[in-house]
């Protein structure tokens, strides 16, 4: 299922949360202080263009803590909106159940990205 999930998750709206993402980043690299973030970003777009066989971990301290109240302020409310959206739609559909979970994944990792590794 990974190969071929991944490919159609790509086509079929990876490729838009992918770009959120980025996006994401880009904005938070601008400034010098934002670019840890940034850097963050990028790898989770990763994660996002091509999430099937691939899962995540949440850990962290105090440090992650803090950064993930500032993110969630930020910029992590309205990609986790959009990732749930997008889930929601997608479950209404039998076919489109697992895609939906997926999304749901990418919104928990935008509420709390910090402290969390992807295996």
């Amino acid at each position: 299922m990974g190969c071929l999930g991944n490919f159609l998750w790509f086509l079929c709206g990876g490729f838009l949360s992918g770009l959120s993402w980025a996006f994401a980043g880009v904005l938070w690299c601008i400034t010098i202080v934002g670019i840890p973030i940034g850097k963050q970003c990028f790898k989770f777009a990763g994660l996002s263009f091509f999430p099937f066989g691939k899962e995540v971990h949440y850990g962290g301290g105090t440090v992650s803590f803090l950064l993930n109240v500032i993110w969630l302020l930020v910029s992590g409310l309205p990609l986790a909106l959009e990732s749930t959206v997008m889930g929601v739609i997608l479950c209404c559909t039998i076919v489109g159940i697992p895609f939906g979970k997926q999304h749901f994944k990418l919104a928990k990792l935008a509420l709390m990205p910090f402290g969390s590794t992807v295996y």
